[in-house]
């Protein structure tokens, strides 16, 4: 069965467009990767010689029929714009972490996508590669037995990332919504949803002076979280701790924790913002952990893996995994972290999700996806 690939365009194209151009022309025969567009037409000229891309308006994007997925890539804050306007125009959309900065205007979103029958995925896709697919796997097979609780810890340098990256310390930039959606989703797509939270969150020091060579000496100011601090409660039962500190140091390779302890065994877990990466176990009655065989595949660099599987979803008529309803729900958590800091309470989620199936297992050495459209196979 000949499968028709997706014209896919791409709206914001900074630094992360790289990595999703690359993946997306390179490596999935199911895109057809035909232009962009930036405010700056400058970055949008330099995909074009890169990439070999068309540079477009945003309203020719609008406008033109043949393109069915939209790849949004713009800063946390244009989320919501950009995104109701494809919605609008009947686009599909596949949207760079967070959905939107807002809960409210996520839900927006994700009702209007409902009604026009539209798909509306969104990163983080890391949960697709083999380290976090291998880690389900051996949650799934019931070797470390039933997972009691979880722990995750990330630290970074806000003096370093707030003047490299000015968005980390807008509003949807702070370290929880930028770097702590990753485990939040790793996490959510091994346990399921979570049913209440409660946490802490600080905005350390929010007066800055920029050392950059450009406005060197002007102040600045961090308008987000920089500390965040929470207690998952999940509906299986697993309760889990995360702490997210932008105000240590940066480590190059950086160095989270992810842990899953279970009633048989200890599961640690690779940097969930890599697709893989080290999955290690300890079982009842041993001493050191084990490096698990990766089951699954895509262990390189594969960002926009989500596109690519959303785009099968649409041609196959089924649900895709780095749905709307599962980065809806990933807000909701961080959001409610917020507000039960805000109001010193826990704050029961009102959303959930239902997991999807697992990425299938590869085949001689190849994705299965790749496996699959050589094949002429859809599923």
């Amino acid at each position: 069965m000949k499968i028709q690939p997706v014209k896919v365009a791409l709206v914001g194209c900074g630094g992360i467009s790289n990595a999703y151009l690359g993946t997306m022309i390179n490596k999935f025969k199911i895109l057809d990767v035909v232009g962009g567009y930036d405010r700056n037409p400058d970055k949008v000229k330099d995909k074009v010689e890169k990439f070999g891309i068309k540079a477009m308006t945003f309203e020719e994007i609008l406008a033109d029929n043949s393109i069915e997925i939209v790849v949004n890539l713009t800063a946390p804050t244009g989320h919501y714009p950009v995104i109701k306007q494809l919605l609008e125009a009947g686009k599909h959309v596949y949207t760079e972490k967070t959905m939107t900065v807002e809960l409210e205007h996520a839900a927006e979103l994700v009702k209007l996508a409902n009604e026009k029958n539209l798909y509306l995925g969104a990163a983080p896709d890391t949960f697709l590669g083999s380290a976090i697919q291998t880690a389900r796997y051996v949650v799934e097979s019931g070797m470390i037995g039933e997972v009691t609780s979880c722990v995750s810890t990330l630290t970074r340098d806000s003096e370093i990332f707030s003047r490299a990256f000015p968005f980390t310390a807008k509003p949807g930039g702070g370290i929880g919504f930028d770097v702590g959606i990753y485990s939040i989703t790793a996490l959510l797509s091994i346990l399921g949803p979570v049913k209440e939270v409660s946490g802490v969150t600080r905005r350390r020091n929010p007066e800055r002076k920029n050392f950059a060579l450009e406005n060197f000496g002007e102040p600045f100011q961090i308008e987000c979280e920089n500390l965040m601090a929470g207690t998952l409660q999940f509906e299986s039962g697993t309760v889990g701790n995360v702490l997210f500190d932008a105000n240590s140091i940066f480590t190059a390779p950086e160095r989270p924790v992810l842990t899953l302890h279970g009633t048989m065994g200890i599961l640690y877990m690779a940097d969930p913002d890599h697709f893989g990466g080290e999955v290690k176990v300890i079982v009842k009655g041993g001493n050191e952990p084990f490096v698990m065989q990766q089951s699954h595949a895509f262990s390189e660099e594969y960002r926009g893996l989500g596109v690519a599987e959303m785009a099968w979803a649409m041609r196959m008529g089924r649900k895709n995994r780095a749905n709307k309803e599962m980065a809806y729900h990933a807000l909701d958590v961080l959001h409610g972290i917020v507000k039960s800091s805000e109001t010193g309470s826990n704050q029961k989620l009102k959303s959930t999700f239902e997991k999807t199936p697992p990425i299938p297992r590869g085949y001689s050495g190849q994705t299965y996806f790749e496996f699959m459209e050589e094949m002429g196979i859809a599923q």
